[in-house]
């Protein structure tokens, strides 16, 4: 999801870190020319021929003959042009040292590769060349990833992870969907059927305690005591393969008053995952016209990136910027905001416009804050009524005072969109949203 190893080497070139996995072949090159050299030279011999042969066998073994045309393909597929391959790994953005580690990670070639959130700062050229690399892929891969598409055309089988299990299927995503929904639907028939039953178990009870009967109603009230905590412990599915004795096998009867309460607060099962409540308001309507430029130059002045026409963005309109990686988006961006000129040309934001701006790096968060501490620099307010409004973005718990830093990339997401949501701008710039979550 983000880059957790570390380059072979800091001051490396992009193409050096790629040349860094085969190590072992550009020695055996080094050891091949030095003795072409001595050959060159008019040595010879039985022991200098066999020692030539032998390495030249393990040189080909190897892949020597192949590995710079894997480390072309790589690098290519990933979106580096020959023409970045001699740029230094510490000019690159935080997404571009992540295709690097990625593209290294591809040519290492592990019997075990573990990808988190691999299509993350790829674009579709790049992630349509990861799904035809990794289709071919010849060992045994586990992703993370919530690219639905990425993951119909990549994987054979899907383990589902929820509070109590993981839960495996087979198939591609959209086969999981359906198992999952059958599955689904089968469990919800159960608990019905179940819950009907109970409801009749109580009302026996009710009777015969009116009748008098009490010695019959206790037997039956201890039976129904077991069941409801079965329900609530295990859930309906598991209470058919679980014991009393494996849940502990010892609980207060209830009375039938409480019986009935408990079996009311009963939740039959979901198939829902927790969703985000995102309420995006304006504090003031803008004017209509929200951005006019004249034809605009846009990048550095070492290295411009591109040119536009005149633009022009009014009220309501929703714009998609897309372009493969390096083109300038995310500089464009930040040309909009203000903070970088363009080199020329001019442009004017219209009245009453107001800018939120979703970084993809997230790098406006403050890594020293915790999270509740974050929102109340947006948004001052009590604690519980910060508490509550994180609770929106599925902040809960003790989760609100973890410390930014050590949040996950999706975690960082939510945050950065519900400072956004506060902040009432009426004109928003999202850099890549949807990344990690």
């Amino acid at each position: 999801q983000e880059a957790v190893l570390t380059f072979a080497g800091q001051d490396n070139t992009i193409y050096e870190e790629m040349l860094s996995v085969f190590a072992d072949l550009t020695s055996l090159e080094a050891q091949l020319r030095h003795m072409e050299a001595r050959m060159s030279a008019g040595e010879m011999g039985d022991e200098l021929f066999e020692a030539y042969s032998r390495t030249q066998t393990e040189y080909e073994v190897g892949g020597g003959y192949d590995y710079q045309v894997d480390i072309k393909r790589v690098l290519e597929g990933l979106g580096f042009p020959e023409a970045l391959w001699q740029t230094p790994l510490t000019h690159l953005s935080g997404g571009q040292k992540t295709r690097v580690l990625l593209g290294r990670l591809l040519l290492e070639k592990p019997d075990l590769l573990i990808l988190d959130e691999p299509t993350n700062h790829l674009d579709q050229a790049a992630v349509e060349w990861l799904e035809k690399t990794l289709r071919q892929w010849p060992n045994t891969l586990l992703i993370v990833s919530h690219d639905r598409y990425f993951l119909d055309k990549v994987v054979n089988r899907i383990w589902e992870m929820t509070a109590e299990q993981i839960t495996t299927y087979r198939g591609n995503y959209s086969t999981f969907v359906q198992q999952r929904q059958l599955a689904y639907e089968q469990e919800l028939k159960l608990w019905e059927t179940e819950r009907e039953r109970l409801d009749k178990e109580l009302e026996f009870v009710r009777k015969h305690i009116a009748g008098g009967k009490t010695d019959i109603a206790k037997g039956k009230l201890k039976r129904l005591t077991r069941d409801i905590v079965l329900l609530e412990e295990v859930g309906v599915v598991d209470k058919q393969n679980k014991s009393w004795i494996e849940i502990g096998g010892r609980v207060r009867t209830l009375s039938a008053n409480e019986a009935a309460k408990r079996l009311r607060e009963l939740k039959p099962p979901t198939n829902k995952y927790p969703t985000l409540n995102i309420k995006l308001k304006s504090e003031e309507r803008s004017g209509r016209l929200v951005l006019r430029t004249t034809p605009l130059t846009i990048g550095y002045e070492e290295t411009p990136l591109f040119q536009t026409g005149r633009l022009q963005l009014e009220r309501l309109d929703i714009v998609a910027l897309i372009g493969p990686n390096g083109s300038g988006k995310s500089t464009f961006l930040r040309t909009l905001l203000g903070q970088i000129p363009p080199l020329t040309g001019e442009l004017e934001l219209g009245e009453n416009v107001q800018i939120g701006y979703f970084a993809q790096a997230h790098d406006q968060l403050n890594l020293e804050n915790r999270v509740i501490d974050e929102i109340q620099e947006y948004r001052p307010s009590s604690e519980q009524d910060a508490r509550s409004y994180l609770a929106q973005y599925l902040f809960r718990g003790h989760d609100v005072f973890k410390q930014v830093r050590d949040l996950s990339g999706g975690e960082r997401g939510r945050l950065a969109l519900a400072i956004l949501a506060v902040t009432g701008a009426n004109f928003l710039l999202l850099d890549e949203p949807t990344n990690h979550l």
